[in-house]
């Protein structure tokens, strides 16, 4: 009976201890900026107004179910679980969103699919225009002009695709596109001294900037690979840089920034290798 307590309190050590080191590695000040973002999105926003005067009762419902949502996050947040907190926060934006729909479905639909697709389009012609002038800066790298071709042709079936009408198939082309230039960015610029020297005031700010550079390499892999086979080469790829992403985590859970940035970087080195593998050739 005793060893049983025992191991049964031990587990919930382990347990409690994964939770502290995942609540470490939210970024405090960011969760509540979006904590603000999504408490205007539900009470101050046009959004919010357009479900007040809607009187559909269904949307009246979603967005209550919203608020519920948030509150809990808020709550988390106080209690400095902010792991869990942020990933609240997105549950309630989405049933935000579908109180909108629900509150003028014809009105909002195909405005707002035109209006994202719009707003996301300019955010792909500017990231790529960011490449082209990185790419010039380093005129040594390679696989810089495969890499631009490869998004012009994205921008240009999107293009073709929100022209029929087809918004969303539009849509999905760009997201491919921003998130092949910005791993592309992201290449060329690893280990380059002058953002590493300058643009970093601690280990943990660059920690936490190599953390997006490997959300954004497995993003695009996920979108590149959805629905297709993977090879072994792949399938090894992915698994070693899902090792290294949980060490690098584990490493900075322990405020050892400076292995958590080295593993990262082995791990979206990993990645990248992975997407070459997919056919798409990025620097890195």
């Amino acid at each position: 009976m005793v060893l049983l307590v025992l191991g049964a309190a031990a587990a919930s050590m382990d347990v409690f201890a994964q939770v502290v080191a995942a609540d470490a590695v939210v970024d405090r000040g960011r969760l509540e900026q979006r904590l603000a973002a999504v408490e205007i999105l539900l009470e101050k926003s046009s959004a919010a107004r357009q479900v007040d005067s809607s009187g559909d009762t269904t949307a009246r419902q979603k967005r209550e179910k919203a608020r519920e949502i948030y509150r809990q996050a808020r709550a988390a947040f106080q209690a400095g679980q902010y792991a869990r907190a942020s990933g609240l926060l997105p549950e309630a934006s989405v049933h935000m969103f579908e109180a909108v729909r629900s509150a003028a479905p014809g009105e909002v639909a195909e405005p707002k699919a035109r209006s994202d697709f719009e707003a996301r389009l300019d955010s792909v012609n500017s990231l790529h225009a960011a490449f082209r002038r990185v790419a010039g800066e380093k005129p040594d790298a390679t696989g810089v002009a495969e890499t631009s071709r490869a998004v012009d042709n994205l921008i240009g079936d999107a293009r073709r695709l929100a022209g029929e009408g087809k918004l969303d198939a539009g849509r999905a082309a760009l997201d491919r596109a921003y998130l092949l230039a910005k791993a592309a960015v992201s290449s060329l610029r690893s280990g380059d001294t002058l953002v590493r020297s300058l643009h970093f005031a601690t280990r943990e700010e660059e920690y936490r900037y190599e953390v997006d550079r490997n959300d954004t390499h497995q993003m695009l892999i996920k979108v590149l690979l959805d629905g297709k086979a993977r090879t072994t080469e792949q399938q090894s790829a992915l698994a070693k840089a899902l090792q290294l992403r949980n060490q690098a985590n584990t490493a900075a859970a322990s405020a050892d920034h400076a292995a958590g940035v080295r593993l990262l970087e082995e791990s979206t080195r990993e990645l990248i290798r992975a997407i070459r593998g997919a056919g798409v050739f990025i620097p890195g």
